[in-house]
């Protein structure tokens, strides 16, 4: 049986990397937020969002931020330009 959420040959949705620039939450740091840059090897990229040195996370630790997260996260990006930390 084959439905709309259902992947072919039982593949888990989790495993699927997100578009680049998706803010994704690294539960292994302190529920961290970062914008999700690429796949490296087994794990994901992430860059900070208010700049700084990209990390790699396990996929099984990441998930999508929700609403206030991004919130919280583009608002920070903002300041951080605003104070011309992040360019």
């Amino acid at each position: 049986m084959c439905g709309e959420n259902v992947l072919p040959n039982g593949q888990d949705p989790s495993q699927h990397p997100p578009p680049p620039g998706t803010l994704m939450v690294d539960t292994s740091r302190k529920d961290r937020v970062g914008e999700f840059r690429g796949v490296a090897g087994p794990y994901w990229a992430l860059r900070p969002v208010r700049g700084g040195v990209e990390w790699e996370a396990d996929p099984e630790h990441l998930r999508p931020a929700t609403r206030i997260e991004r919130l919280r996260a583009e608002t920070a990006r903002r300041n951080a330009r605003s104070e011309g930390r992040l360019l």
